[in-house]
Formats: structure tokens, sequence, C-alpha cells
């Protein structure tokens, strides 16, 4: 299982949410370059960055910082965060992005998500972010009523491979991760889902694991120092080893 240090972008600056509420945000790094030089020296394999202020506005905003954390570090990132059109994908790319992550865009235009996969493969993943089971948008500021499993059973079809389960509830909560909704997920689609939300401790990590995720995402639990993530890395490196 691949950990994924998380790096969420508003104004600038390396930021967490809670529940994924604006209004309750917290600041860690004013450069999240610096976030993402540390993640990488203790070993991180991947960088998941998020801009915050694009999934919000429903375009790319903090491109500066994506640039700088690209400069800083030599790892695969994936990115997410107002991008909704072939254009923001193809820059994205352009500027060393390794794998985009369509969200709100993957609801509203089917037509977009089969172009991206047919143009980039496997380089382009969904996020599922789902409040009470049922799907947000705009930076969660919107809410449907269609449930995530549905969604990535159709986009399946359209040959998306990965999937970012999220629980929005449990998003920067620290209170562990959504282990009945992941494992759903797991079990009725064909494709790699990484798990995100909640997470908070190496017994979390393990926890998504034995259900089958390809990856977990984390945080404020490295932020907070909860987690040691050249410890955690070890474990499932060791764990992934053959006997």
């Amino acid at each position: 299982m691949i950990l994924y240090p998380a790096i969420d972008i508003r104004g600038g600056r390396c930021v967490r949410l809670i529940e994924g509420d604006f209004n309750r945000e917290t600041s860690y790094d004013s450069d999240p370059s610096l976030a993402a030089r540390r993640w990488v020296e203790a070993g991180a394999d991947w960088l998941h960055v998020v801009d915050l202020d694009g999934a919000m506005e429903g375009r790319p905003i903090n491109e500066q910082a994506v640039a700088q954390i690209r400069a800083a570090v030599d790892v695969p990132i994936q990115l997410g965060g107002g991008l909704r059109l072939l254009t923001d994908l193809e820059e994205a790319f352009n500027a060393g992005v390794d794998r985009v992550i369509l969200g709100t865009a993957a609801l509203r235009d089917p037509e977009l998500v089969m172009n991206a996969v047919s143009r980039w493969g496997e380089r382009i993943s969904v996020a599922l972010d789902a409040r009470d089971g049922r799907l947000a948008t705009d930076g969660w500021l919107g809410q449907t009523d269609t449930h995530a499993v549905d969604v990535a059973q159709r986009l399946t079809e359209s040959g998306v491979r990965q999937f970012i389960h999220t629980d929005i509830r449990r998003d920067g909560t620290l209170s562990g991760p959504n282990v009945e909704s992941l494992g759903e997920l797991i079990e009725q689609v064909d494709a790699d889902v990484i798990a995100s939300g909640g997470i908070a401790s190496l017994e979390d990590l393990e926890a998504v694991a034995t259900l089958g995720a390809s990856g977990a995402i984390i945080g404020r639990a490295l932020y907070d120092g909860r987690v040691d993530l050249a410890e955690a890395i070890a474990l499932f490196r060791r764990d992934e080893a053959p006997c």
C-alpha cells in the first residue's frame, strides 16, 4: 500500500481543513514546498496535492505553489482541485504533475472523463468525496444525492482505474477511516481505491490495508505528529516484502 502525504494549498499556504470546512482551517507551512521536502526526506514515494482554492472556484488557482513543489522534489505528484477542462489537465501534465484527480468534473461531465482516460489512461484518477454516503461537489460546498459506488461503477466502464474515497465527515478529525463505506467500494468496484479521511494512527493504516486499499492519504496525523511517516512507510514496505 502506498502512503500519500497530503499537501492542501489555500492562498499559497499549506493548510488542513476539518470536515472540508473552509472556516475551520489550520495553517502549517507558508511555503508548501517545505512540507513536500519534509515528507520526501521521510521516504514518501508520492505526494497528494490539492488546490483548495481551485476546487472552490472551479479553475486552477495555486499553479505557482504547485510549480514550487514540483521543483523542490523528484517524486511523483498527484494533483486535484479545480481541474474541469481538458486544457487544465494538459497544463498540469505539462507542469510536471504525474497524475490528475477529477472530482466535480467527473460527476458533471462524463464525456470529459472518457476523453481524459482515452488520452492519458491510468494517469487519470477520480475523487469520490462523500458526505453521509452521498457525493459532494465544488470543494465540498455542494451536495448531490448520488451514491459513490454507483458513480464508480459507471466510471469504470469509461476506463477509470483508480478512485480516491474520502469520507468528508471524518476528514481532518482524526476519528478513524470509514471502513464500512471504504470496504463496500473496494468490494463492488473493479479498480484501485485510495483511502482518505480520518486516518490518525498506524492501526488505521493497517485497517484500510486489510480491506485492500491500494493507498492511503495522510494529512493532519502527519502534521500533528501522530503518525511518523518514515515508520509507517517502513512498516508497509516490510509487509509487502516477499517471504
